[in-house]
C-alpha cells in the first residue's frame, strides 16, 4: 500500500434497468456473460433484485451489476453531470462478430473511433448506452464462454466509463489529485484518463463535455448508470484513498458499508459520477454459494431474510438453471 492508498482499476459497474428477465437476456443471452449472482439490493425498503454478470468466477473488473427497477415503478432521467456510458473491452478482431450478432438480434449499432480505438456503440433495452472497445494490448482476463460466444470473441470485462458533464475542470482535479489518474489525451469535448496499476483492469475513465444537456438524476431509477466501483484491494487502501479524498475537501465520502461480497465506500465526484471504493470480503461470492453453484440460487442477505415472502413476489427470471 502506498501512503495515499492504491487503486488497482475497476471493481464493477452498477446501473438501474427495467425488467429483470429483459436484463438477464441482454447480458447473458446476447452479450454472453456469466450469471454470477442473484441477490437483493441492500439499500432501501423496497425489495429489488441485484443481479451480477461477469466471468466464471466473477472476478473484479469483469462485473456488471444491475438493479431492475421497473416492477418498483421508479424511473431515472439520463443527462449530464452523470455517468453516461459503460465501455467494455473486446479484441479489435471481434468487432465484426459483434456487429453481425447485434444485427441478427435486431439491436441497432454505430461504429466510431475515439482516442485511437475502434468502438461499437449500442444500447441496453432500457436505454443505457454501451460501447465495445477494441483492445489489442494483451487483455488476458479469463473469458466466460456461453450463449454462442467463444473466448476468441468474448467480452473481457470493463474498459471504463464515460461521464457527461458541463465542464471538465473540477472532474480533472478529482481524477488526478483525488484518484491519482493520469490525463492521457483530449480531443475537443472528449477527455481520457488512466488510473490504477498494471495489476488492475478497467483503468480508463473518459469525460465528455456536454454543457447544453440538462442535469440527469442521481437516485435509483430505471435507465441510468448508478456508480463506477474501483478496486482498492484491501481495507487499508480503502481507508487511505478515502482519507486522501476527504483531505481534498470531498468530505461526503461515506463510512465503509458491508455489501456481503465486498465492502464499499462511496463519494460523489464533482462531475456527478458516483465513485465507489470496493474491496472483496474474505470469501467474496463464495459466501453463500460454492464455485460450482454461482448464479444458480436466490441469495438473500441476512437482513432481508425475514421478508423472503415479499422477495418471492419479484418478477421470476427464467435462466434455465436451478434457482
Amino acid at each position: 500500500m502506498s501512503e495515499s492508498g492504491t487503486i488497482l482499476g475497476t471493481h464493477h459497474l452498477t446501473f438501474c434497468v427495467g425488467g429483470a428477465q429483459e436484463d438477464y437476456d441482454f447480458h447473458v443471452r446476447l452479450l454472453g456473460l456469466n450469471n454470477v449472482k442473484k441477490t437483493v439490493l441492500f439499500d432501501g425498503e423496497i425489495p429489488v433484485y441485484h443481479l451480477y454478470y461477469g466471468n466464471g468466477k466473477g472476478d473484479a473488473s469483469t462485473l456488471l451489476t444491475s438493479f431492475p427497477y421497473r416492477q418498483a415503478g421508479l424511473m431515472g432521467t439520463r443527462g449530464s453531470n452523470q455517468l453516461k456510458q459503460m465501455n467494455l473491452s473486446v479484441p479489435t478482431a471481434a468487432m465484426g462478430f459483434w456487429a453481425d450478432r447485434f444485427a441478427a438480434a435486431g439491436v441497432e449499432t454505430r461504429r466510431s473511433e475515439l482516442f485511437g480505438t475502434e468502438r461499437l456503440l449500442f444500447r441496453h433495452p432500457c436505454g443505457i448506452e454501451y460501447s465495445l472497445v477494441g483492445v489489442d494490448d494483451g487483455d488476458d482476463r479469463e473469458v466466460w464462454e456461453g450463449s454462442g460466444v467463444c473466448a476468441e470473441h468474448g467480452i473481457r470485462g470493463v474498459f471504463g466509463t464515460t461521464t457527461s458533464l458541463h465542464q471538465a475542470g473540477p472532474q480533472h482535479f478529482f481524477l488526478t489529485e483525488g484518484l491519482g489518474a493520469e490525463h492521457l489525451a483530449s480531443d475537443g469535448a472528449d477527455h481520457q484518463y488512466r488510473l490504477g496499476t498494471d495489476d488492475g483492469y478497467g483503468r480508463i475513465m473518459e469525460l465528455v463535455e456536454e454543457p447544453d444537456v440538462p442535469q440527469g438524476t442521481w437516485q435509483f431509477g430505471e435507465g441510468t448508470i448508478h456508480h463506477h466501483a474501483l478496486d482498492v484491494g484491501t481495507s487499508e487502501d480503502q481507508a487511505a484513498v478515502k482519507d486522501r479524498l476527504v483531505g481534498l475537501g470531498f468530505t461526503d465520502a461515506s463510512e465503509p458499508k458491508d455489501r456481503g461480497y465486498f465492502v464499499s465506500v462511496y463519494c460523489r465526484s464533482p462531475g456527478g459520477a458516483l465513485i465507489e471504493l470496493a474491496h472483496a470480503t474474505r470469501q467474496g461470492f463464495l459466501t453463500d454459494e460454492s464455485a460450482d453453484e454461482l448464479g444458480t440460487k436466490m441469495c438473500i442477505p441476512p437482513h432481508w431474510e425475514h421478508r423472503r415472502a415479499e422477495i418471492s413476489m419479484l418478477e421470476p427470471i427464467e435462466t434455465g438453471a436451478a434457482v
